[in-house]
């Protein structure tokens, strides 16, 4: 819908696509995006969200590296330049962006001051650092990648987690989906769903591995659980 600019705790400034409800206020998600950047499959989910009654904020947090990344799944050079950047990214950074962006959004006029996070792939690993990181009302991620290796945080969760697990994920292998049931299973605040015979990314709309039942299914989840906790 627009562009906003947001301050960045260590200087400078990165921008963020807002989506805004219907009816101009409600609670906050910040939409956390893929390695492709802030492109057109993150702007349609943000306006997904608005509609659900959200005031959605996206942020570029590739900005460090080269502002304004817009990129597709459907070349070769793209995912190549996508894999470049996520090999770049500066993750404690990112996280601080993050953090950034919830405050912001949090002063925004229309929002209710209740905020949650919901990331895809790279987002969705940043939405389980923001669990640990952040005071976000509730954190979703969808088919994260490197969850594992960040398992150590998990005591650091105080509000509700829902990870969206994919069975055949290609960069989440069985052996690290073990490990992150292990591990926060039997947490209280934290909820898995794994999604048979799915791939990475099955809840991109028109993505190689899209896959509308279990898209649906996980959405509807990740509608319930926002309803939930931040309504």
């Amino acid at each position: 819908m627009t562009e906003i600019r947001i301050k960045a705790h260590d200087g400078g400034e990165f921008a963020a696509y807002l989506a805004t409800p219907p009816g101009g206020a409600g609670p906050g998600i910040v939409l956390i995006q893929e390695i492709f950047g802030v492109n057109q499959v993150m702007r349609d989910l943000a306006d997904g969200f608005a509609k659900q009654g959200y005031v959605v904020v996206c942020p570029d947090i590739f900005w460090r590296q080269q502002p304004g990344i817009q990129l597709t799944d459907k070349t070769e050079q793209e995912w190549g330049r996508a894999f470049e950047l996520y090999k770049g990214f500066n993750e404690a950074k990112g996280v601080e962006d993050l953090v950034a962006t919830l405050a912001h959004l949090r002063g925004l006029k229309g929002c209710s001051g209740k905020v949650g996070s919901v990331g895809y792939c790279l987002g969705g690993k940043l939405a389980y650092e923001m669990a640990t990181h952040s005071d976000a009302e509730a954190n979703i991620g969808y088919y994260g990648v490197g969850i594992e290796g960040a398992l150590g945080e998990a005591a650091k969760i105080k509000r509700p987690l829902m990870l969206h697990i994919a069975s055949e994920d290609q960069f989440c292998p069985k052996d690290a989906q073990q490990k992150i049931r292990d591990a926060l299973g039997k947490l209280p605040l934290a909820t898995l769903h794994t999604y048979d015979k799915c791939d990475h990314a099955f809840a991109r709309a028109g993505g190689q591995h899209y896959d509308a039942s279990a898209a649906k299914l996980a959405n509807d989840r990740t509608a319930q659980f926002f309803k939930q906790h931040l309504g």
